[in-house]
């Protein structure tokens, strides 16, 4: 784990001693990588180049606010104690921005008088390899990982937000560990590295669109596959996760927005797709 990459040097005014985290880094790599695939796609759909910037801007300011707003959400017992701390130094749901960043480049889209399906199939493979890239950050500090394993692709966070400790599985996630498995590991137990997971799952998602996105059925028809695979990648993943929102059974918010996802994306993949 490399949660911090450096810090500011104290002599810099405003950001001195603050810690350039390896989260940050990769969150502005990954925004960096979508907009270039998002940028070239809609530029291939035909979009005019001064519309770009503007769509794109759209994309990024509502999946950091929608990343950001649906997590304090979720914990909103944290965000009441401490607003300014989970504003600043929170995690990032990936639905919330999403769903917020989606809308706001259709609305900008729309108001430009752009074709909304150009871009909605631009959108499909330049997300998923954007999240692919930034679900390193998440690993690199040690968030979101899974449940404990004794499996060789377990991997100890004993710096992680939070540590994979033994009272953490426990007291916040509900998870009854192994006593046989501490005795073997310790107080900081190895859990699935699901952040790799789906890195690995959203690559092969964005490859798979690649190589579809000249597609001979109805503009959108790519965006309506990446929802479809992109909710099946993620209800998988959540299986494996460490998580305190199973809200239906053994079910996590996660996986239920999943499962919109792919009902959205089959039904209306369904009436854009062209007969063979």
């Amino acid at each position: 784990m490399y949660p911090v990459v450096f810090e500011v040097p104290q002599g810099v005014p405003i950001f001195g001693g603050q810690p350039i985290t390896s989260y940050g880094v990769m969150l502005l790599l990954a925004f960096a990588v979508a907009g270039v695939v998002l940028r070239v796609e809609m530029r291939r759909g035909g979009i005019d180049a001064d519309n770009v910037w503007d769509i794109l801007v759209a994309g990024i300011v509502g999946g950091l606010v929608g990343g950001r707003g649906l997590d304090m959400a979720l914990h909103y017992s944290r965000t009441v104690a401490d607003p300014v701390g989970m504003l600043l130094d929170g995690g990032m749901v990936w639905y919330g921005g999403v769903i917020l960043g989606t809308t706001l480049i259709a609305w900008r889209a729309h108001s430009l008088r752009t074709d909304l399906g150009p871009v909605f199939d631009a959108i499909a493979p330049a997300v998923a390899l954007g999240y692919g890239v930034g679900r390193v950050g998440c690993f690199l500090v040690g968030d979101d990982y899974g449940r404990p394993t004794d499996s060789w692709v377990g991997v100890r966070f004993p710096r992680g937000r939070p540590p994979s400790h033994v009272e953490i599985m426990e007291e916040r996630f509900g998870i009854t560990v192994d006593p046989e498995m501490i005795a073997r590991h310790g107080e900081v137990l190895p859990v699935h590295p699901t952040q790799l997971y789906e890195t690995a799952l959203s690559t092969a998602v964005f490859f798979l669109l690649w190589t579809q996105r000249r597609h001979c059925h109805e503009k959108g028809w790519l965006f309506m596959t990446w929802l479809v695979w992109a909710g099946t990648a993620r209800f998988a993943v959540e299986i494996f996760r460490a998580k305190d929102d199973r809200v239906l059974g053994p079910l996590s918010v996660s996986q239920l927005l999943s499962l919109v996802f792919v009902g959205v994306g089959v039904v209306c993949g369904r009436k854009l797709r062209k007969p063979q």
